[in-house]
Formats: structure tokens, C-alpha cells, sequence
């Protein structure tokens, strides 16, 4: 992926949590907090779990091929939007992260 697809990815994240701010102020009088948005993420990476299992037939089927992409896409929509919150540059701690490991598997 290219840095642009990347940079692109994190300001359409931007805009759509933005969003689901407003939402939340509309229909709740507050947005969610930081916590909160963890707490939501930690869901989705648990039906991921649920979903892999059900597409791997160990789990009785009930999510679909569509249901596990969307999760996929949405747990990646999560860490963009939990690292934007906490001030954590996510291309740079993706990077960081990615070359600490290469190393280490050298």
C-alpha cells in the first residue's frame, strides 16, 4: 500500500468517526469517550475471532464471507480512530513496529 492510500484511509477514518460523534451528541447529549471507543474495537476483534472460526468450520457456521470482511475492515478503522484520539502517529507506530519484528526474525 502506498503511503498516500494510507494517509488517504486515515483522514476518511477521520471523517466518518466525526460522524458517529454527532450521532452520539444527538441521540446521547455526550460522544464516546476513548474508553468506550476501546471497549467497541475489543468487540469487533471478537467477532472477528467468532467469524474466522465459523469460516474455518470450527465454530457452527453463521457468519458469512461478508460479515468477516466488514469486521476485518472495521477492527483496521478502529485502530486508526483509537490512535488519532490518543495522539499516536499510526503509519509511524505501524513502521516502528513492522521493523522492530523484521529484526528480530533476522
Amino acid at each position: 500500500m502506498a503511503e498516500s492510500d494510507f494517509n488517504a484511509i486515515i483522514e476518511r477514518s477521520k471523517k466518518i468517526r466525526e460522524s458517529y460523534h454527532q450521532l452520539e451528541r444527538q441521540h446521547h447529549g455526550s460522544e464516546w469517550t476513548v474508553e468506550e471507543d476501546a471497549l467497541a474495537f475489543l468487540t469487533d476483534a471478537g467477532l472477528v475471532g467468532r467469524h474466522a472460526m465459523s469460516q474455518q468450520g470450527r465454530w457452527p457456521a453463521n457468519a458469512t464471507e461478508k460479515e468477516l470482511e466488514h469486521k476485518l475492515g472495521e477492527c483496521i478503522w478502529w485502530l486508526v480512530v483509537l490512535a488519532d484520539r490518543m495522539d499516536i502517529d499510526i503509519k509511524e507506530a505501524t513502521e516502528k513496529f513492522l521493523g522492530k519484528t523484521e529484526q528480530l526474525l533476522k
